[in-house]
């Protein structure tokens, strides 16, 4: 495994973001692990998540794009700390946008997002924290598509949960590759986590044991690619 993948999964254990235990999540499932990114809150790790997703993304699609999209409401510090970081990183000058749950209807940047405006011609890289079933992408990406004649080359999220979409059969991931028509990334996957994690001690405590690799196993029996 790459060291940089280490250190992220590291990172997320020391940040308090990555945790286990049983968790229901947005989609209804029940889950012996969580990934939550609004666990980063301190200057220094937000600059360091910036520095992870700029890399990553970076990796997999360059430079040539125009706008960082991140989903309200933990897309949005995402979106720009990983701004911050291309143009510290990468000397690349990438805007950033977000949509509002609620349109704004007064003041000078009324509308349904804040950022940048997205402008015929852009090309877009969508940003978020975790894709589970990929139902986020059903809400963002027609706004997106609707806002301009924008091309989205490609989504990173932090953790791919690698778990089947919507349909049941194919990976969240890559459903959404064939669903929109765009690439689908993530900077560490779940089996590289648990991998890396199972009975290995890290600063003395065990996160990921007998007991928890059996309920991830079962887990993955239900809702993993088969």
């Amino acid at each position: 495994m790459e060291a940089y993948k280490q250190e992220f999964i590291e990172f997320m254990i020391d940040s308090q973001v990555l945790k286990f235990g049983d968790f229901t999540l947005k989609s209804g499932r029940k889950s012996p692990f969580f990934m939550n990114a609004g666990g980063y809150v301190t200057g220094s790790q937000l600059k360091k998540l910036g520095e992870y997703y700029a890399k990553a993304i970076h990796d997999q699609y360059g430079d040539d794009f125009d706008v960082l999209f991140g989903p309200a409401y933990k897309g949005i510090p995402i979106s720009v700390v990983t701004a911050i970081a291309f143009s510290e990183l990468y000397g690349k000058e990438i805007r950033y946008c977000s949509d509002r749950k609620e349109e704004k209807d007064h003041g000078a940047d009324k509308g349904s997002f804040l950022g940048s405006k997205l402008k015929d011609g852009d090309r877009v890289v969508m940003i978020e924290d975790v894709t589970t079933s990929g139902k986020s992408m059903e809400e963002t990406v027609p706004k997106v598509r609707g806002a301009a004649d924008v091309e989205i080359i490609g989504l990173m999220v932090s953790l791919n949960r690698m778990e089947v979409g919507l349909g049941g059969q194919k990976s969240a991931l890559d459903e959404i590759k064939e669903t929109y028509g765009f690439d689908a990334h993530a900077i560490v996957d779940m089996a590289e986590v648990t991998e890396y994690l199972y009975n290995r001690p890290y600063k003395g405590q065990v996160y990921i044991d007998d007991t928890l690799k059996a309920a991830i196993d079962a887990y993955y029996e239900q809702y993993g690619v088969k």
